[in-house]
This record gives structure tokens, C-alpha cells and sequence, in this order.
């Protein structure tokens, strides 16, 4: 069995930290295209041209050619939409992980570590709109090595970090397409309580939801 071991960050782990994250953001890239491809107002556009095309045309060629191009282009689409989240967080906290997380009251950068290899990632701060709340971030573990219980960890890290400064509770916010996550957080007891499509214009295009998550920690025991 190999040796887990829950740390706190240090900046010789800011190159695996930003590999950890880029891949486990990346990983949402088909599921969230398969998520717009479901939306109606995206099967009523690819239908209407694939009409519009055979009608006009005669042909099964281009109006094939035509969904399949705008297919691809959707595509690319989600994947610029990924790409400029993963770049501005290289940018913004991840960056500065020091700075951000490690240098202030109330907040904390751990990393998972197996044999000496860093793995999985988490964090917390004060959250600006719940001031009576930690928010958990940057939750990850890369793939070859979930289903070792990494995840539970790092997730009660920060509710036993939260609970030892007297917060009342863990909020997190995570995607539609995160179902593994969503499942994750459930079982270590947090409770949806509310959902809401993100403000940005490409999200409202795609209807990509966010899910708000609450750990009640007066009702989370260390005995359960």
C-alpha cells in the first residue's frame, strides 16, 4: 500500500500544483462539450441547418459537411472556453500560491503526497460573501491515483482546518459536468443549497451551471 501522506504546500510544489490543476480542469473538456451538444437551443441550430442545407442542396454531402464542421467548431469552442479559465487562474492565485494561501489568517495550500510525488491539491480561504464560511478550492487529485481515499482526505483536512477556527461551515462551488465530484462532496456530507448558471456571456450561451455546496460543520462530527 502505498504511503499518503497530507502536507502543507511548499514552493518547490508550484510546477506539479499548476500540472495537477491544468489536468484535472482539461479532463471536463468532453463531458462539457457533450453538455452543450444536449442544450435545445444547440439541436434546434444544427437541425435547422442540416433542413436549411438539404432542401436547398439535394444532397446528404454538404448538409453532412456542414453539421460536422459546425460539430467541430462547437468543439473548439469549449476547449477555448476551458483554456482561458485554466490560463487567468495560472495567473491569478495559483501563481502566488504563497501569497494567496499560505501568508494569510484563515487561509491554507495542502498538497497529497505518495511516495514522495506530489498528487492531489486542495485549499481553502475566507469566502467574501459568507464571512462565517471557509471555502474549499482547487480540489484535485490526478487520475492513477483516485479511488485511494486521497480525495476524502484532503477534503476533511479542510473541514478539521475550518473547524479549528471556529467557522460555522465549508462552501464549495463545482460544474454540472463534475458528476465524480458532486458524488465525492454528497458523501462527506455537504448539501446542495443552491445552483446557478455563470454569469459570463459563453456560459449563459452553453448554460454552464455551477452547484453551491455547504458542510454544515456543527452537524459534522469527527465520529461519524
Amino acid at each position: 500500500m502505498a504511503s499518503i501522506q497530507i502536507r502543507r504546500y511548499r514552493d518547490a510544489d508550484t510546477k506539479a500544483v499548476k500540472d495537477i490543476f491544468t489536468m484535472g480542469i482539461s479532463e471536463h473538456i468532453p463531458s462539457s462539450f457533450m453538455h452543450l451538444l444536449k442544450q435545445p437551443p444547440t439541436q434546434m441550430v444544427l437541425m435547422c441547418v442540416f433542413c436549411a442545407l438539404m432542401t436547398s442542396s439535394k444532397s446528404f454531402l454538404l448538409p453532412i459537411l456542414a453539421v460536422t464542421l459546425l460539430l467541430a467548431g462547437a468543439r473548439q469552442f469549449v476547449v477555448y472556453m476551458f483554456n482561458c479559465y485554466i490560463d487567468t487562474s495560472l495567473k491569478k492565485d495559483l501563481d502566488n500560491i504563497s501569497g494567496t494561501y499560505m501568508d494569510k489568517k484563515d487561509s491554507c495550500f495542502w498538497v497529497a503526497e505518495v511516495d514522495g510525488q506530489v498528487v492531489g491539491t486542495v485549499a481553502c480561504l475566507p469566502n467574501e460573501d459568507a464571512p462565517a464560511c471557509l471555502e474549499l478550492k482547487r480540489m484535485s487529485v490526478l487520475r492513477s491515483y483516485r479511488g485511494m481515499g486521497i480525495a476524502k482526505t484532503l477534503c476533511q483536512t479542510v473541514a478539521d482546518f475550518t473547524r479549528d477556527r471556529g467557522f460555522a461551515a465549508v462552501i464549495l462551488f463545482t460544474s454540472v459536468v463534475q458528476t465524480d465530484a458532486q458524488k465525492l462532496y454528497e458523501h462527506m456530507g455537504y448539501q446542495k443549497i443552491r445552483q446557478f448558471v455563470v454569469p459570463e456571456l459563453a456560459a449563459k450561451i452553453t448554460n454552464f451551471t455551477l452547484f453551491e455546496y455547504r458542510l454544515d460543520l456543527q452537524k459534522d462530527k469527527k465520529s461519524e
